[in-house]
C-alpha cells in the first residue's frame, strides 16, 4: 500500500488545513460571542464546528490510509497512532460542542462548549506537534530525494518514483 497521493504530494496534510483552520476559528467567534452578546457570532461559530467536524473526518481518511503505509514496530508508527488518536478526541470533542448546542437561542455557546473547545484545541497543538514530528524528524512523507534543488513534483518523471513510502529520508 501506498500513501495517499495527489500531484506529487500526500493529500492527508493538503486537506487538514481547513478543519484545523474552522475549529479553532469557532473558538474565537464564540469568544467575540460572549464579548459582545452579537449573535451571529455564536451562528458562525455553530456552523464553522460543523465543516470542522466534516473535514476533519475527511482528513482521517487520508491520516489513516497514510499511517497504514508506515513499517511496523517503528517510532514513527507509535507516533501516528497517538496523532491520529488525539485528532480523534479532537473531532470528538467539537463533535459534542455541536450536539450540546443544536437546541440553545442562536446556537450559543455555553460555558461547558467554551471547556470543550479549549481543550480540543490543546489537544489540537500537540497533535500538530506530532504531525510536525513524523515529517521533520522521522522523514514520514518526505520524497526520498528531497533536497533545496529538487525537481517540481508536476513534473511527471518526479511523481513515477516512489517517495520513502513512509520510511525516513535521507535528511
Amino acid at each position: 500500500m501506498k500513501p495517499a497521493r495527489l500531484l506529487g504530494h500526500q493529500i492527508h496534510p493538503m486537506v487538514i488545513v481547513f478543519p484545523l483552520g474552522l475549529l479553532a476559528i469557532s473558538v474565537i467567534f464564540d469568544l467575540a460571542y460572549l464579548a459582545t452578546g452579537n449573535a451571529a457570532f455564536a451562528e458562525t461559530a455553530y456552523w464553522n464546528i460543523i465543516a470542522g467536524v466534516v473535514g476533519g473526518l475527511l482528513a482521517a481518511v487520508f491520516g489513516s490510509w497514510d499511517w497504514l503505509t508506515i513499517p511496523r514496530g517503528t517510532r514513527a508508527k507509535r507516533i501516528g497512532a497517538l496523532h491520529g488518536s488525539l485528532n480523534v478526541v479532537v473531532v470528538a470533542l467539537f463533535l459534542a460542542n455541536w450536539m450540546s448546542r443544536r437546541d440553545e437561542a442562536f446556537h450559543a455557546p455555553t460555558s461547558a462548549t467554551i471547556i470543550m473547545s479549549l481543550v480540543a484545541v490543546g489537544f489540537a497543538l500537540v497533535a500538530g506537534w506530532l504531525g510536525g514530528e513524523l515529517v521533520e524528524r522521522l522523514g514520514i512523507g518526505v520524497w526520498r530525494d528531497a533536497e533545496p534543488n529538487a525537481p517540481s513534483s508536476l513534473r511527471s518523471s518526479t511523481r513515477r518514483g516512489a517517495p520513502g513510502e513512509g520510511a525516513p529520508s535521507k535528511v
